[in-house]
């Protein structure tokens, strides 16, 4: 698919409409078989709720208030966005084809306009819906959830994050000993391992690649938070970004309360 198709394209998989991904289509799939249900409640997101609405009354050592309700930049800490996606959400061979177009070499740096359309159109073709949205089925994306959540406060702070159909956004202050490369690891290897006999298949669930991006100020924090939590707004799921179930932007939206 070259650029020009992108740009012109809906890029709607056949079959898979946009109400087929909407809150409705969540809440009304299959539910995931009795004998996962240990699966399905990997610790991490009990009690969250609590720590998050408790965090609004006072700063911590770091400078930050409440990534739930007001977060804000520290210059002394590291802050990255990244996106990591399903492994068919995006062919191979269509990225390929993009960065052939493109003339894209590689080590480009984040602020050449090769790589930043490349982004682009990846971005768009992931929130088009294609591959098989495996995160769709709200017990693969309550699991995705849970991981990332798991450890933070522990190892990371989770400031926001918001699970697509066939990706996941997420804004995280790494910690010392706990760089991010480690910490996608862990919530990729633990995620897979478990949704696969979920669903009934195996192989690859992730693909191995993700992006990931420094935050360079506040505003920059400002932009990548509004990012994240629009993103199924903009993909034309829901209107609000407090209706999409699995991300930062709903927690918000009731006050860090389930």
């Amino acid at each position: 698919m070259t650029i020009r198709e992108v740009s012109s394209s809906a890029l709607k998989t056949p079959g898979l409409s946009t109400r087929a991904l909407s809150l409705g289509a969540l809440a009304s799939s299959p539910a995931c078989p009795d004998q996962s249900a240990e699966r399905r409640q990997p610790k991490g997101s009990e009690g969250w709720a609590e720590r998050l609405a408790s965090r609004t009354k006072k700063k911590d050592e770091a400078g930050w208030r409440s990534r739930g309700y007001n977060p804000h930049f520290d210059h002394s800490r590291f802050v990255q966005s990244l996106s990591f996606r399903l492994h068919d959400a995006v062919p191979s061979i269509v990225v390929q084809d993009w960065k052939n177009e493109l003339a894209w070499v590689e080590d480009l740096p984040a602020s050449d306009p090769r790589e930043i359309l490349l982004r682009k159109l990846i971005a768009k073709y992931e929130d088009a819906g294609h591959g098989a949205c495996w995160l769709r089925d709200e017990c693969i994306a309550a699991l995705v959830e849970k991981a990332l959540l798991h450890f933070d406060d522990q190892r990371y702070r989770l400031i926001a994050w918001c699970i697509m159909p066939n990706h996941v956004h997420a804004l995280v202050e790494t910690w010392e000993d706990w760089p991010l490369a480690g910490v996608l690891h862990s919530w990729k290897s633990y995620t897979a391992h478990l949704a696969n006999p979920i669903l009934e298949r195996s192989g690859d669930f992730w693909f191995r690649e993700y992006f990931d991006r420094f935050i360079r100020d506040e505003q920059h924090f400002a932009n990548a938070v509004r990012y994240i939590e629009i993103n199924p707004v903009k993909a034309g799921l829901v209107k609000g970004a407090e209706e999409w179930r699995w991300s930062s932007g709903w927690w918000r939206g009731r006050g860090g309360r389930e």
